[in-house]
């Protein structure tokens, strides 16, 4: 079995080692945790990880080490553990926003065994959407990567090139279908029901939308032909909504996020 270290243990990383855990992947002592705060890992602690506020210490025996930090932290992470990481056949999985393989190899050396991953704060419930990439990797390291996150999600492998742009429809996407389940939901007390119960309609509806979509592979517009009859009242929202620019509203805000995503890492 591999031993695993996540440097930075927020949301993202936290879930991760939960969810390899929870799915049997390796076993807690198996994975080091790294924070700057570690009393702030007591119970991963008391629950078998290993802890330390050491990345030099943490990534020594490691065999895949996941970056789990924001863009602006993680070339002061990469210069700590070059010296100790240059030329290993180490693992390094990066879910860091922004920053590409090659970037990291400035830093770690050109030779680096280096695959992005880019998953979603779904991971927490172990239903990610994580989009993975490499430059040069090998194939085998790439599907240890992809059955690694397959532990907590959905994996889909993509070319490095379009990781800033899963970056805004999955990472970032996924704070754009809450906002449209709370308009829902406030629709819902518009037209007359209580928030708790319109909040609990709206959430179901667009679960059942996902998987419906994901149960039968089929097209949304042939899904919504199937609700939409001459002078109905479904068609009459839809459009109503696409003359006040949902579609194009939605569509914008994925690009700009992109386009925000791929210049995070010199900010």
């Amino acid at each position: 079995m591999k031993r695993i270290t996540i440097i930075g243990t927020g949301n993202i990383g936290l879930s991760l080692a939960k969810g390899l855990v929870k799915n049997q992947f390796c076993n807690a002592d198996q994975i080091t945790l790294t924070r700057r705060n570690i009393k702030a890992l007591n119970q991963e602690r008391q629950d078998g990880f290993v802890v330390t506020d050491s990345n030099v210490e943490a990534v020594r025996d490691a065999d895949i080490i996941v970056f789990a930090i924001l863009p602006q932290q993680l070339r002061k992470v990469l210069e700590e553990i070059a010296p100790i990481v240059q030329g290993s056949n180490q693992v390094f999985v990066s879910v860091v926003s922004g920053v590409s393989c090659v970037d990291i190899k400035e830093v770690l050396g050109v030779n680096a065994l280096v695959v992005r991953a880019m998953p979603n704060t779904a991971i927490a419930i172990g239903q990610s959407m994580t989009c993975i990439a490499t430059d040069n990797a090998p194939s085998d390291i790439v599907k240890d990567v992809e059955v690694m996150f397959e532990t907590v999600g959905a994996v889909v492998v993509i070319n490095e090139d379009l990781m800033t742009s899963a970056t805004a429809l999955c990472a970032c996407g996924i704070a754009f279908f809450l906002r449209a389940i709370r308009a829902a939901s406030q629709g819902g007390v518009e037209i007359g029901f209580h928030a708790h119960d319109a909040l609990k309609m709206a959430v179901q509806t667009a679960k059942g939308a996902a998987d419906l979509l994901l149960q039968t592979q089929s097209h949304p517009e042939s899904e919504i032909d199937k609700v939409t009859s001459p002078k109905g009242c479904t068609i009459a929202g839809l459009n109503e909504m696409e003359h006040h620019g949902f579609s194009s509203a939605f569509i914008k805000g994925i690009k700009l996020s992109a386009q925000k995503a791929g210049g995070l890492y010199n900010e």
